[in-house]
């Protein structure tokens, strides 16, 4: 009789790994690049698109693929995403506007929706409860592992070679992972009991698509109102036709009765919180190293460094958390560490030393290690076992969402303050941002006005950070009506 190949769980978890750091990589070189972009490509209005449309595509995908994952089956689902995630990473590569880098940012959102949702759920179904934790913790390591190495090798790319580069990098991970996931993994074919939700996938796509435009538009000069008010009443409209859709067919693509679990709820509401304050911390403190202190687009990566190591501490421990404490508990205990570093940095100076940033950025790496690795594993405690491709594309989405809509809350406060700034200081404008920003090009700057354009550039961080740190206020007091346990 012959045997029946079975999934060789070591070598699938060291697939998703690789996944995992291949989206983290993209990430971290994407922020250490991306003033020399600007100064390259000109126009630091577009920065927030290059972030934005990847995330808004990456949001629009993830509930898809997390329902179609659980429908179909986990390894054709996460070798798609995969496929086109390498292909928008090459594209963007060979960009030469920031308008061409843009679109090809958005097929490899596309792309990028799989990976996290997808990878949790195949955790999931491989391992149990209380050893779930730990490899989650493991492939949140894979963030940690991945800011060390992105900002060196981006730093070295846009140094020495073009940063055009900086994409290319993902082409052969990406083909690797492809190959171990076709290989290694095996699950049994899927039988489909109930049709795709076509209709609440199109809906689901329009709503998050009219919320997040609105918000881009938001951040805009001349403001348009009129398009504000479209995409309100749009986003409007088909979230209450959603939520019908949803009512009404068999199987949803997001079932509404998981929204009755106040874990869940608040699990999520607290992942889109943090995550746009990390998103905040890791996309502006480059801006700050480079165009504050002066230093290459290497040693600005080097300052999210410790943060990305104690993340993987955090998680590990949360492993072990989890098993005996209830999340609402590990959260407080998460918002600590978050939010002492979030204070101290609203009260830095603009002489702040480099070395100043090693020290909050390892303080604040604990606490998103242990508040994301419990909202990722609680979420999926809280569903039944057919539901955990759902749950986790829920959870991911929910962090992108938070990520996408902060990042033009944060871009609105960023461009109106150096706006503001340009108009009190005499001799700048945009254009000598621009410049300042870069590294490159920051050193064609006469030495007398200098100053001003690193006062501005430090008064509109300081902003964006205090908006950051609301966000932190907002996640505790939202863990404060979870169920308590233990």
């Amino acid at each position: 009789m012959i045997k029946k190949k079975a999934t060789n769980v070591k070598i699938v978890t060291i697939a998703l790994f690789i996944a995992t750091f291949m989206s983290a990589v993209e990430g971290t070189i994407v922020s250490t690049a991306m003033p020399t972009i600007v100064g390259d490509l000109h126009g630091v209005s577009l920065m927030n698109w290059v972030f934005s449309i990847f995330l808004l595509t990456n949001a629009i995908a993830t509930p898809i693929y997390g329902k179609l994952a659980d429908q179909l089956g986990r390894k054709k689902v996460f070798i798609f995403g995969l496929l086109v995630f390498t292909l928008g990473s090459m594209l963007s590569g060979i960009s030469n506007s920031m308008e061409t880098l843009i679109i090809w940012r958005a097929l490899q959102g596309i792309g990028a929706g799989v990976i996290m949702p997808v990878s949790f759920t195949i955790v999931a179904d491989m391992y149990p409860f209380e050893k779930r934790a730990e490899v989650v913790g493991l492939l949140g390591s894979a963030w940690g592992i991945a800011s060390i190495v992105a900002p060196l090798l981006g730093g070295f790319i846009v140094d020495n070679l073009s940063w055009h580069w900086i994409f290319f990098v993902n082409v052969p991970i990406g083909i690797v992972t492809i190959i171990l996931i076709a290989f290694f993994l095996v699950e049994p074919k899927q039988v489909r009991h109930s049709k795709i939700d076509y209709g609440g996938v199109g809906l689901i796509a329009v709503l998050l698509l009219s919320i997040m435009y609105m918000f881009q538009i938001l951040g805009e000069t001349p403001l348009n109102l009129m398009m504000i008010a479209f995409c309100l009443i749009v986003a409007l409209v088909s979230g209450f036709l959603f939520i019908k859709q949803e009512q009404r067919v068999v199987d949803p693509i997001i079932p509404l009765d998981m929204f009755k679990n106040r874990t869940f709820v608040t699990q999520n509401l607290i992942a889109a919180l943090i995550s746009g304050f990390i998103f905040a911390y890791e996309v502006y403190l480059p801006d700050w190293t480079q165009g504050i202190l002066g230093l290459k687009a290497t040693m600005a990566g080097f300052a999210i460094t410790p943060s990305s190591v104690l993340w993987m501490l955090g998680s590990f421990w949360t492993g072990k958390l989890l098993t005996k404490y209830s999340p609402q508990l590990i959260m407080n205990l998460s918002f600590i560490f978050i939010g002492i570093g979030s204070i101290v940095s609203v009260f830095l100076s603009i002489s702040t030393p480099f070395w100043a940033f090693f020290l909050l950025s390892g303080l604040m790496g604990i606490g998103f290690g242990i508040c994301i690795t419990t909202s990722s594993v609680t979420v999926q405690n809280e569903v039944s076992q057919d539901r955990i491709g759902v749950a986790s594309s829920f959870n991911t989405l929910s962090r992108t969402l938070g990520q996408t809509l902060m990042i033009s809350v944060f871009g609105i406060v960023m461009n109106k303050s150096m706006a503001d700034g340009v108009i009190s200081h005499p001799h700048t404008n945009m254009n000598l941002m621009d410049q300042l920003i870069n590294p490159q090009t920051a050193q064609k700057l006469s030495s007398e006005i200098l100053p001003s354009l690193r006062e501005i550039l430090y008064n509109s961080i300081h902003n964006v950070l205090v908006v950051a740190l609301l966000l932190v206020v907002a996640a505790f007091i939202v863990n404060c009506f979870d169920r308590k346990k233990n």
